[in-house]
């Protein structure tokens, strides 16, 4: 009997319009707008792969170590699932600077690459953006009548007239309903994929499909948190009209009009001035204890006067500044010279200046690491803490937990970009370790091409590999958990409101 409640619904719902309309909509979103992420995606990698060569032609037109520290930068390349989630991959900084002056972080970054406003006013629709709208709107739809409907048909009564428990009843009901919606959820995920595999810019791999399933896993959760909440509304109703009526107030409510409302009354994060300046206060002090000893160095050493350049002139140039930012607790101290061909007009002088970055680049280093111990904990206070207040309260709304669950899944969520932020200073560390491997701070070529330029081919190579895919699942399952136990709490209250209802 319980084959044949499921048989009955399912044919039912396969034989109306909303059907065939939900099928040809969701084709139509999901294949156009796959076939401009794709074109989204070929643009800024070929904005990514400019900036590579740029910076790497920047970094070898300079002669000498000192020169180049500062046109060390490496550029984080666009996420190839990011056509499922945008997420953060557009809106956080895109590349960010190496250098032995500064532990580099989230708020240092910038974005490299000129972007299309027309372009991304398309682009930023995603795949999810269209499940998480146009799915939960059909998830209603196909809900509003389950319940209402047979209310007011009668035909509920003419059901129960045989041996045939509720539960059933209500099981079938739900299992036939998702199985139709289903068929457009995976129809167009699978011609998206077809463009996907088929494209010549993007490469998936192993990980990459397993987090597509992830996705897929959490749409299916989502859709039925939206198919259940019509289901409640329907049993409660008895109405169609009203149900209807209800239901769409609902899903513009949890879909449209609450994520929106949290966005706009949030306030912006502002760095409190307490915590800012304390922490501000501490980095600042430890440069200028740097600074201090910085000078009694030039101050005690065998060369007279107190000057770091030392009177060298030269072909070339040499700056050395402190320069800060508050609001982003950042403050280092920047020095480089760059001559060529000193000869022996400065053979006196270039012994003192290699004694003096000898001495100075381990301590610029130490300094840089101890500001971000500082630095690290202050701006997570600062930015992080109340961006994550504010995504907690967009979570109590079904679609905040599946944007979330799909942007970890993916690999765009804050997490995601970090992991970037953490590759690169992993990558400072080893261009160090190369400085100090190969003695460059005390070499001539740190600051003059004498005895050659500086060799830029044997530095350590920046390579940004996204985590594996069990980092993504450990990371999205709280969300889609909770999406479960939402389906949960909401099928028992339904079975529970249609057990003691009157027929």
């Amino acid at each position: 009997m319980f084959k044949t409640l499921i048989g009955r619904e399912l044919l039912n719902n396969l034989m109306t319009f909303r059907f065939a309309a939900a099928v040809f909509i969701m084709l139509l979103l999901v294949v156009a707008n796959t076939v401009v992420l794709i074109e989204d995606y070929d643009r800024r990698l070929a904005g990514y792969n400019t900036a590579v060569k740029t910076h790497q032609r920047q970094l070898h037109a300079k002669k000498t170590y000192s020169g180049g520290t500062s046109k060390l930068v490496v550029a984080r390349p666009p996420n190839p699932l990011s056509i499922f989630n945008v997420g953060f991959d557009k809106r956080l900084g895109n590349e960010v600077s190496v250098s032995h002056t500064l532990v580099p972080s989230l708020w240092d970054a910038r974005m490299h690459g000129s972007d299309n406003p027309f372009m991304d006013m398309f682009a930023s629709i995603d795949i999810v953006f269209i499940f998480e709208v146009i799915l939960s709107l059909l998830a209603l739809i196909f809900a509003y009548d389950t319940l209402a409907g047979e209310y007011e048909q009668g035909t509920l009564r003419l059901v129960l007239t045989h041996s045939v428990r509720r539960g059933h009843i209500l099981l079938a009901k739900y299992i036939s309903a998702m199985l139709c919606l289903l068929v457009p959820l995976l129809m167009s995920l699978l011609l998206a994929m077809i463009l996907l595999t088929t494209s010549s810019v993007i490469s998936l791999n192993a990980d990459d499909f397993l987090r597509i399933g992830g996705v897929i896993w959490a749409s299916v959760a989502y859709l039925s948190v939206f198919y259940l909440i019509g289901m409640l509304i329907s049993g409660m109703a008895r109405r169609t009209s009203t149900a209807l009526m209800l239901s769409m107030f609902v899903w513009g409510f949890l879909v449209l009009v609450y994520p929106n409302m949290i966005l706009a009354v949030s306030p912006q994060p502002k760095a409190p001035q307490t915590r800012t300046a304390s922490a501000f206060n501490q980095i600042e002090q430890m440069w200028e204890e740097f600074d201090r000893e910085r000078k009694h160095f030039l101050a005690t050493d065998a060369f007279p006067g107190e000057e770091w350049d030392f009177g060298i002139k030269g072909w070339g140039g040499l700056y050395a500044y402190s320069w800060d930012n508050p609001s982003k607790l950042l403050y280092t101290y920047e020095s480089a010279m760059e001559f060529r061909d000193l000869g022996e007009q400065y053979a006196t002088e270039i012994p003192h200046t290699q004694n003096y970055f000898r001495f100075l680049g381990p301590r610029v280093i130490n300094t840089a690491e101890r500001t971000w111990l500082i630095r690290k904990p202050a701006l997570e206070d600062i930015f992080i803490h109340p961006a994550n207040v504010e995504r907690i309260w967009l979570k109590l709304s079904p679609a905040g937990l599946y944007d979330a669950a799909t942007q970890a899944w993916v690999g765009t969520d804050v997490l995601g970009i970090r992991d970037f932020f953490h590759a690169a200073r992993q990558h400072r560390q080893r261009v160090i370790n190369y400085f100090h491997d190969k003695k460059v701070f005390g070499s001539q070529q740190w600051f003059t091409t004498d005895e050659g330029a500086a060799d830029w081919g044997s530095l350590p190579q920046f390579s940004f590999q996204r985590l594996d895919v069990n980092t993504n699942a450990k990371r999205a399952l709280p969300d889609v958990c909770i999406l479960l136990m939402i389906n949960i709490v909401l099928f028992v209250i339904i079975f529970l409101i249609f057990i003691k209802s009157e027929v």
